[in-house]
């Protein structure tokens, strides 16, 4: 089983390269990973040119946004089964792809995901908030909440049969996505109970007052459009379980 891994980056010479480690040193035998580089202007595509061996694809152009280098990456991949990986995250142990190609060894299933931890930038074993997926339950998408993506995994005919990241979103497009997988088309899935991705805390979903009004703006609008009955109130209060997750310890 072919598994495709796109990265989308634009100037992230600090933290690719453990972006890129964490994917070559995979034991899954069949891997593409898809590099898709924003045009960047700082040492990023010198770093690349390191890897360049490794890759399958890259491409260096400007684009759109984050949503739309993505969906670039999705029309590339050959695999049967597609992943995301952000330029500055990274798979904490070389079996995290076996196992998912695991989950996809029944035909059923479309969709996987696993738990997520986020680690300090600067020290990958310092957890600072444990992201534990198991209790995931469809009335989650009303409070703006959703398995985590950097986690999640699909066969590539789910994106030709449903559609890809819709561009209108700024920072919210993977929501949206996976709320209509989810919730409106009902597609089966499995859960990994294990920690699939460390994730660092200066995403672009993470950066201050500015990010947050716009994640919840686009939250209410994805859930307006796909006929839940929401209102911010109960999307601000997941902010009430990220504080639980503060105190979980990863399994």
């Amino acid at each position: 089983m072919k598994i495709s891994i796109i990265t989308v980056c634009y100037n992230a010479q600090d933290y690719l390269r453990d972006c890129l480690d964490s994917v070559a040193k995979q034991d899954h035998p069949d891997i593409e990973h898809i590099i898709i580089d924003g045009a960047s202007t700082d040492k990023t595509l010198s770093i690349l040119e390191e890897y360049k061996s490794g890759l399958a694809h890259l491409i260096s152009e400007s684009d759109e946004g984050l949503y739309d280098a993505m969906n670039k990456g999705i029309a590339l991949a050959k695999g049967e089964v597609v992943g995301i990986l952000n330029a500055d995250d990274l798979y904490p142990r070389s079996n995290i792809l076996s196992r998912v190609a695991r989950a996809f060894e029944d035909p059923s299933i479309k969709m996987s995901f696993g738990d997520l931890v986020y680690v300090h930038d600067e020290d990958l074993d310092k957890v600072v908030r444990y992201y534990q997926a198991n209790n995931y339950k469809d009335n989650w998408w009303a409070k703006g909440m959703m398995p985590p993506h950097p986690t999640f995994f699909l066969r590539k005919e789910v994106y030709e049969q449903y559609g890809n990241f819709d561009t209108s979103f700024e920072i919210c497009a993977d929501f949206d996505l996976m709320l209509r997988l989810f919730h409106k088309e009902k597609l089966p899935y499995t859960y990994i109970p294990e920690t699939l991705v460390k994730m660092r805390t200066g995403g672009s979903s993470t950066q201050g007052i500015k990010s947050t009004l716009t994640i919840n703006k686009e939250m209410l609008r994805s859930c307006k459009m796909h006929g839940i009955n929401t209102h911010y109130g109960k999307i601000y209060s997941k902010y009430f379980t990220k504080v639980f997750q503060l105190l979980k310890k990863p399994l």
